[in-house]
């Protein structure tokens, strides 16, 4: 019975991106196979990539067309209120010295992944973040910072931690290293593609009799709520990078 429901929700949800794809992109790119595995590219998360990445840009030219000290634009006041909020947050986690190097990185995940799942709430936009290989690729960067920026300021003395107080505690602290890409990848992913889910549900709702109690009231709420979401998911996921990264540089660590 559950492999029976299982199908059934796979087919609705199969349905609803076909009908939704009003742009004709195809779901998977073929590039051959390789010791008989198939290869494919997620060509909608791919297009929509590069629709998030022309939006930032976009965001960004408005911020700086016309900026002005002495008379800011609005986007430039938001802009600049952004910044300083993240700023703060990676002096609280660090060294200011250590930490303007990170800064950069920190704003463009804010950023982008905020457009990204943002743009989510559009029903023909399918979510880059919904797809685990997204979120895993902005989390292997976050493994890679952390690395680097531990080596960076310490040496070999970073991987101190791996064998004290006791070197019988190295398979915890590797599996501990993993854990922290792995359980940022799955939150993202697991927030969005519920979300996702939760749109193309109410959607089905908008028929009949029961159109405007059941779908459109309910969908515009829900929206509203998904961008709330949206933001708070982009938030986290820019915390944990700085908190990561600030304990490989703390001497404590």
């Amino acid at each position: 019975m559950a492999a029976e429901y299982a199908g059934k929700e796979k087919t609705f949800l199969e349905q609803m991106h076909s009908e939704l794809n009003i742009y004709g992109i195809p779901r998977h790119w073929d590039l051959g196979e390789f010791m008989g595995y198939p290869i494919q590219l997620n060509a909608e998360t791919i297009v929509f990539t590069w629709v998030a990445m022309a939006v930032c840009l976009l965001l960004g030219w408005v911020a700086v067309r016309g900026a002005d000290m002495r008379r800011p634009t609005k986007m430039q006041a938001c802009f600049e209120m952004l910044f300083d909020f993240l700023r703060g947050l990676i002096n609280q986690s660090m060294d200011p010295k250590k930490g303007a190097g990170l800064f950069s990185i920190v704003v463009t995940f804010f950023l982008f992944i905020s457009v990204m799942n943002v743009l989510g709430v559009v029903p023909t936009y399918v979510k880059p973040t919904a797809d685990i290989q997204t979120t895993f690729g902005f989390a292997l960067i976050t493994l890679c910072l952390i690395y680097i920026w531990g080596i960076k300021y310490k040496g070999a003395k970073y991987f101190k931690h791996y064998v004290s107080p006791n070197p019988i505690f190295l398979p915890i602290t590797i599996i501990e290293d993993i854990a922290k890409p792995v359980t940022m990848a799955f939150r993202l992913f697991g927030n969005m593609k519920g979300k996702e889910i939760m749109i193309l549900s109410l959607l089905a709702l908008i028929t009949g009799t029961g159109w405007l109690a059941g779908g459109f009231l309910a969908g515009t709420i829900w929206l509203l709520f998904c961008i709330f979401i949206s933001l708070i998911q982009a938030f986290v996921f820019t915390m944990l990078t700085i908190a990561f990264v600030g304990g490989a540089v703390s001497e404590d660590h």
